[in-house]
């Protein structure tokens, strides 16, 4: 047996940290046990010993697997509250599928004729006055470009480079028609205005930022769930393309 006055800490020690009591013995009753002005007895403390595990609502570091477990805990509670969201994927879909079924529909007009459109003879004819250079070339890809990221924007599949795509071909759409009014003031308000391409545009810049929603093929990539950084940079890459192939392919000044 040993004495338990050996091991006790002196009178001034009130633990690690000082978060913890530790009871003194009296030297004069060896069999009872004080404490200090500040505290509870062994039987009474609230407080746990240094070496006693604490209690507080999640798993025990000295428990086995407990650290593991607790991050589980914690990932689990992440994705409910990312879950519980209400309509904000429904409307996220409404949005994608609103813009990519307008550029299915209107890329059919070009290729096929479609619902009273020009067809490829009047699209490639269209181009070559407003005075895109190749447009024989230019009247395929421009047409398919549209049907392939209206049907992505629907699907949900590669989110952002179909709306970076749609917003280069909407952009040079708006260049197209300023150039065609020959430096008129810049109309707004249809039937002559460009409120209608400058709605597309919003439109898919909002679906670059925001992101495709949990109802799509890219519900569980990054740039679905926590869209940024990859986000700015499509938007960015969207305007840089759109404004680089108008002055490719066209050169002229739009506003002039």
């Amino acid at each position: 047996m040993v004495d338990p006055e050996d091991d006790l800490p002196s009178d001034s020690y009130a633990g690690d940290f000082e978060t913890t009591l530790i009871p003194h013995y009296d030297s004069a009753h060896s069999g009872s046990v004080r404490s200090s002005s500040s505290g509870y007895g062994v039987m009474g403390s609230h407080e746990p010993l240094p070496y006693q595990p604490q209690s507080t609502g999640t798993h025990s570091v000295f428990a086995p697997g407990g650290i593991d477990e607790h991050e589980h805990h914690l990932d689990d509670e992440r994705v409910r509250t990312a879950s519980r969201r209400g309509t904000q994927h429904l409307g996220l879909l409404i949005l994608r599928v609103g813009l990519g079924g307008v550029l299915i529909a209107h890329g059919l007009q070009k290729l096929f004729g479609w619902w009273g459109g020009e067809g490829l003879t009047g699209f490639k004819n269209s181009l070559s006055d407003i005075g895109y250079q190749h447009a024989d070339i230019l009247t395929y890809c421009a047409a398919g470009g549209e049907i392939a990221a209206g049907v992505l924007l629907v699907l949900g599949l590669f989110t952002p480079i179909a709306a970076a795509g749609a917003l280069a071909y909407l952009i040079n759409g708006v260049l197209a028609g300023m150039s065609a009014q020959h430096g008129k003031s810049f109309p707004y308000f249809l039937p002559n205005g460009h409120e209608y391409e400058l709605t597309l545009i919003v439109m898919a810049t909002a679906v670059i930022l925001v992101g495709p929603g949990r109802y799509g093929f890219d519900a569980g990539r990054g740039w679905a769930r926590r869209p940024f950084i990859g986000s700015f940079a499509a938007l960015v890459v969207g305007i840089g393309v759109g404004v680089g192939l108008w002055m490719l392919l066209n050169g002229s000044n739009p506003v002039r």
